[in-house]
């Protein structure tokens, strides 16, 4: 069926990123992986391609956009190709857009111009050790300095994708304890200089998938960061974390419908070109079946996040409604990469074949963002129950 979320102007985007990707990416990507993060020269590049600018204004440095379909088909093309392109997803899609939601003037034209160019890498640290989907239960505090010039940082995160290269982490802290009536009251977001006296990049994590993406573990003991770089209100975090989460979640909706769409693109060339029992796999009913059911249900992912596109881009995106597409879009991807893999046999296992990577990239989507549990309940308490 005929998309009509893109336009002439994200389909030239489109032809730009593709060919980028090509020829600047896909032949070093086995090294980004082997090395566990992307080059920082390679961020500068996406700087320069405009990757990182599309939603800031023009005066930080930016193009204006405030369509969201942009990054949608960096997302198609990147899982095209197989690819990714380590922590600045975050930066681009997570990290900026709250700067620009919450950011003073000031700190918008400290941080914007540098971080749209790739000179600025951003991290989010939300997940503790102890706490996953349980954000009210941090116990990483900031505590006010007695002349209130600055907050005193201790406490650790894990899970932070672009850690280990990130020059500013946007901290979640406890700047007060939790309530009996409010336990999410009492959180700020601190933008801490990540070449701060006690802050410390921990381990750098060995994950199942997503191996060219540096993740981390952080801590900080006593790091002193100033109040002209607390983002937004004290205490008002979780509000903006909740306001963010629905963009987030749907980012990783667009995620889990391009892997699976590349998924059946490969195998459907796999199985062309191999033969078992003297005849290409392509022939067997069980292949031709098999994909014919991948393909509806990749139609039916396509749908939904055009439709959460179109939602998102009116102001419209409610968090039962990004909860439903992230919910309908992971799980469905999985069982259809599932599907693609084991038509590439053995070979389906072998990394250097593009589906065995999307098999272990694509099973965090499950996970972050909230897991599909938590998804389940919030459309639960959606429906009254």
């Amino acid at each position: 069926m005929r998309r009509t979320v893109f336009g002439p102007d994200h389909e030239a985007f489109r032809r730009v990123i593709r060919e980028f990707i090509a020829d600047e990416v896909v032949p070093v990507y086995h090294e980004w992986e082997e090395r566990g993060h992307v080059p920082r020269a390679f961020y500068k590049r996406l700087g320069e391609l405009g990757v990182f600018g599309m939603e800031v204004p023009e005066e930080y440095g930016g193009a204006g956009q405030a369509s969201f379909r942009f990054h949608a088909v960096l997302t198609e093309e990147l899982c095209r190709a197989g690819v990714s392109v380590g922590g600045a997803s975050v930066h681009a899609t997570l990290c900026l857009p709250y700067l620009l939601a919450y950011g003073t003037e000031e700190q918008k034209r400290r941080w914007l111009p540098p971080a749209v160019a790739g000179e600025l890498m951003t991290a989010i640290a939300m997940t503790e050790p102890g706490t996953g989907s349980d954000l009210a239960g941090m116990t990483t505090n900031a505590r006010l300095s007695e002349d209130g010039g600055h907050y005193v940082l201790n406490g650790a995160k894990t899970f932070i994708t672009g850690g280990v290269q990130a020059d500013r982490v946007l901290v979640c802290a406890r700047t007060a304890p939790p309530s009996g009536e409010d336990r999410r009251g009492g959180i700020t977001i601190l933008v801490v200089d990540a070449r701060s006296e006690g802050f410390a990049v921990g381990r750098a994590l060995h994950k199942l998938g997503l191996h060219a993406s540096d993740t981390a573990e952080l801590s900080f003991t006593d790091v002193r960061v100033p109040v002209a770089d607390r983002l937004g209100e004290e205490g008002r975090a979780f509000r903006y974390l909740t306001e963010n989460l629905p963009r987030e979640r749907l980012s990783i909706a667009l995620l889990a419908h391009a892997q699976a769409a590349a998924a059946v693109r490969f195998a459907t060339a796999y199985v062309k070109e191999r033969t078992a029992f003297g005849r290409p796999v392509a022939a067997f009913q069980n292949t031709k079946f098999s994909l014919a059911d991948c393909a509806s249900e990749v139609s039916a992912m396509r749908a939904l996040v055009d439709q959460a596109l179109d939602a998102h881009d009116a102001g419209e995106l409610s968090a039962a409604d990004a909860a439903s597409v992230k919910l309908f879009t992971t799980e469905r991807s999985g069982r259809v990469i599932d599907r693609c893999l084991q038509l590439h046999g053995g070979y389906g296992y072998m990394r250097e074949y593009p589906i065995a990577r999307l098999y272990a990239d694509n099973r965090v989507t499950r996970i972050y963002g909230g897991t599909s549990e938590v998804m389940r309940t919030i459309l639960a308490k959606s429906l009254g129950l």
